[in-house]
């Protein structure tokens, strides 16, 4: 079953051409090529059933195939292909582990998480045991509130480098900010500064070849995370690297949801404002996101770093910042891993849970989570965009308002400008931010890394923000959402038929 996607796309391409050489367009050249796609069809739909997903996700593709043949292929082959994933990623998972307990298994600090309460407790050893990730109560975490304040952060540390930077990027763009930041790192280059930067082939696809060029012939190491081989991409297509991380000299990091572009500091015309959450951090957990960066990048290059001098931190001499874990979870995860953390978060929660994402298409475990807390009285709240940028996830997360609204949960749309955070507040006192969006590519298909916070000052940061960000958005009431058109909500139930898929 190999490649087998790629190999009846080779094969439906070969024999179509051929046919046509020799006979032009006639009934024997449809007959063939429908013939070829439908045998490929029926064998993938077979390889599905056996490969035990959910079921929902299994009879969507099934009728994808049957309704749309051709499209559904194409479909399956950019998207779908998740029956090697296992195999794919187990050895990164184990190194991975292996090297996460190895490194970060030091303990010293059970007093403090007795201190945390009963609540944070749970989260924190359930976050440790799936994620391999001790909490630090010696690392100091500042929220930065937009691209401004991030860049400029960015910039700032970057200059002060001696020894070492890593980067680990979704998107790159080759412009004013990126070309800004490729200088910086062309120069510390030049002061003998190791620069190595990790970009996901398909979120980075428009890069210019000449931004590489000119990164790498000055010194600095630039490698792409799961490369494209054409005309059969490859298996690891559908598994991308969604991270944004950068490490400086082993002692600053940055964390969050922008990426590298013009877009980020509210400069695209069609979103204007951009708002979104990053967050800088310094000290013990800065370890912990040096080692997600090395082993991502061992995986890409069979080259490793781990050694005292990229693993050593400064650690600050104040102790009343709070818990700091940094979780990386992904699809070479045994688990899902801050999908579960994310659904103790609500299910444990004793008054509010509030969240903000861009791309919210729940699974059934988190949308019964949800509904359960607002009914069970509450304040449960959804942060969201009030105008797309990629249209079929957002109309199919509008598809779940209704059940949502039902319960008690309390949804708000972001006016100005787009809303690009990916947030969860418990209890004003616990906090997750990162790169993870609620929806089913971030818990099951992308490589993502989150901080959670337990009773730091970022949090409370975090609590306030949103309650700015709810000063300007409009809340979505049931009656006035219940009027929608025919058109519409048939456009929407369409894109939750295909969000399993995405």
């Amino acid at each position: 079953m190999k490649n087998i996607v790629g190999i009846g796309l080779l094969i439906l391409m070969l024999v179509s051409t051929w046919h046509f050489l020799l006979n032009g367009v006639d009934g024997g050249l449809i007959f063939y090529s429908s013939l070829i796609l439908t045998l490929f069809l029926v064998i993938i739909g077979f390889n599905i059933f056996l490969e035990n997903r959910d079921p929902i996700q299994t009879i969507t593709w099934l009728v994808i195939f049957c309704a749309f043949p051709f499209i559904g292929f194409i479909f399956y082959f950019l998207f779908g292909r998740n029956f090697r994933k296992d195999r794919i990623f187990r050895k990164k998972y184990f190194l991975d582990k292996q090297t996460f307990v190895k490194i970060s298994g030091e303990a010293g600090y059970n007093e403090r998480i007795m201190e945390m309460g009963e609540h944070p407790q749970q989260l924190i050893t359930l976050a440790n045991r799936l994620g391999n990730s001790p909490v630090s109560f010696t690392t100091e975490t500042r929220v930065l509130r937009n691209g401004e304040e991030t860049f400029s952060n960015i910039i700032e540390e970057l200059k002060k480098a001696r020894h070492h930077i890593h980067l680990e990027y979704y998107i790159v763009r080759d412009d004013r900010i990126g070309g800004l930041l490729k200088d910086i790192l062309i120069q510390k280059v030049k002061e003998g500064v190791k620069v190595r930067f990790l970009y996901d082939a398909v979120g980075s696809w428009k890069l210019a070849r000449s931004y590489i060029d000119e990164l790498k012939n000055a010194g600095a190491e630039m490698v792409a995370f799961g490369p494209l081989h054409l005309p059969l991409l490859n298996n690891k297509f559908n598994f991308r690297n969604h991270r944004k991380i950068i490490v400086i000299d082993g002692s600053v990091g940055f964390i969050g949801g922008l990426n590298i572009g013009d877009e980020y500091l509210g400069q695209d015309q069609k979103f204007g404002s951009w708002r979104d959450t990053h967050l800088i951090i310094r000290g013990e957990a800065v370890r912990t996101l040096q080692l997600i960066f090395l082993q991502d990048w061992y995986y890409s290059t069979n080259n490793s770093f781990l050694s005292d001098e990229y693993l050593m931190t400064g650690m600050p001499d104040h102790h009343g910042y709070g818990g700091v874990q940094l979780i990386g979870g992904g699809p070479d995860s045994e688990w899902t891993i801050i999908k579960s953390i994310f659904f103790k978060m609500i299910t444990s929660a004793e008054k509010s849970v509030w969240i903000a994402s861009p791309y919210f298409v729940p699974d059934d475990n988190i949308l019964q989570a949800l509904k359960v807390a607002a009914l069970s009285g509450l304040d449960v709240r959804l942060l969201v965009p009030k105008n797309p940028d990629k249209r079929i996830v957002f109309h199919a997360s509008r598809t779940y308002f209704p059940e949502l609204l039902a319960s008690g949960v309390r949804i708000f749309q972001y006016n100005e400008g787009f809303m690009h955070s990916k947030i969860i507040i418990v209890d004003d006192q616990m906090a997750s931010i990162g790169t993870t969006n609620i929806d089913m590519r971030s818990f099951h298909l992308n490589f993502e890394v989150n901080a959670f916070l337990y009773r730091t000052e970022s949090a409370q940061q975090l609590v306030n923000d949103y309650l700015e960000d709810i000063k300007v958005s409009k809340e979505v009431e049931i009656d006035e959402f219940s009027k929608r058109n025919f058109g519409l909500k048939l456009l929407e139930s369409t894109c939750r038929l295909l969000s399993p898929l995405l």
